[in-house]
């Protein structure tokens, strides 16, 4: 069992399907402080024509240990555990205590820039310029309104290539593109209803263009990671500072719409309490508790490599 099951994988994979949850937050963002984020984009970026011609030659063990299959079991296994378990709960926390949730997501976002901060190998002018052209980015994309799009197949196709590309990303949402694109309504419609034909085909052409997007996107940001690491985790955190916003606690509704009798909130104001109360002192110490997770994390990696050297 020990030989295919890894707990630290799973472990992980499972935080990023509770990040998936969460509207704002994007499991790539876990996965970039929990350490795998390269692991996995270079795992599913190996699904290219060498995989295909050792499937043709039955080369199935070799075909496995080239996309580390027990890996990505291992992650998706612990993103779909989270998103079937943990669903309710986190529904019920945003629902009944959202100021602290959000606090505590808020906290441990932010404290994420730190940690990507001291991976990065040397703080240039250029990697200055890459954190401000990620921030603007990211805070242009979390501020985007509703749009109307096409049906067409060749639109959901581009529909699932953007979202899945979003959550490739961290700090990106790629359930929150779909609301953009005025296409979350209809996607989520489609795959609830699988008995019409025409539901298969939507689902289809998003699962094409989510196919598509982990093929291409996946592999150039692969690779650009392995040949200009600084610049693109300079750009990274960029879009993690520019869509924190996302998650800020204290907000009021500006913009929403109702799916199914959920309301899904597409605009709002951000503000910051101007009394010191209960609830004000209760929000920060979530804020600083997610925030001290992080920071630990980081220490505790620092105390191992300081051990092993």
């Amino acid at each position: 069992m020990n030989k295919y099951f890894k707990l630290s994988v799973f472990v992980k994979g499972y935080c990023m399907g509770i990040a998936d949850i969460i509207p704002g937050i994007s499991g790539g963002t876990i996965a970039l402080i929990l350490g795998i984020y390269n692991h996995l984009l270079q795992s599913l970026s190996r699904f290219d024509t060498t995989l295909l011609k050792m499937i043709k030659n039955k080369q199935f063990k070799n075909a496995f240990e080239y996309i580390d299959l027990l890996f990505l079991i291992n992650v998706f296994t612990g993103i779909l555990t989270a998103i079937i378990s943990m669903s309710h709960l986190v529904h019920y926390l945003m629902s009944n205590f959202p100021i602290y949730t959000w606090s505590f997501f808020f906290g441990l976002i932010l404290s994420s820039v730190f940690y990507l901060l001291d991976k990065l190998e040397s703080i240039k002018i250029s990697s200055l310029i890459a954190v401000l052209l990620g921030c603007v980015v990211g805070y242009f994309v979390a501020t985007l309104t509703p749009v109307d799009t096409p049906n067409s197949f060749i639109f959901i196709v581009a529909t699932g290539f953007i979202a899945i590309t979003a959550m490739i990303l961290p700090g990106i949402s790629g359930s929150f593109l779909l609301l953009i694109l005025g296409k979350y309504a209809y996607i989520t419609a489609a795959i609830k209803n699988l008995g019409s034909a025409q539901s298969i085909e939507i689902v289809i052409a998003f699962i094409i263009g989510a196919i598509l997007s982990l093929l291409s996107f996946s592999k150039l940001l692969s690779f650009l990671l392995e040949k200009f690491p600084n610049f693109v985790m300079s750009v990274l955190i960029g879009f993690i500072l520019g869509s924190v916003q996302k998650v800020w606690p204290w907000r009021s509704i500006e913009n929403s719409i109702i799916i199914r009798g959920k309301e899904k909130i597409l605009s709002e104001s951000l503000y910051f309490p101007d009394q010191l109360n209960t609830e004000v002192i209760l929000a920060l110490t979530f804020m600083l508790i997610g925030f001290s997770l992080v920071i630990t994390l980081l220490l505790f990696q620092k105390r191992g490599v300081s051990s092993a050297g």
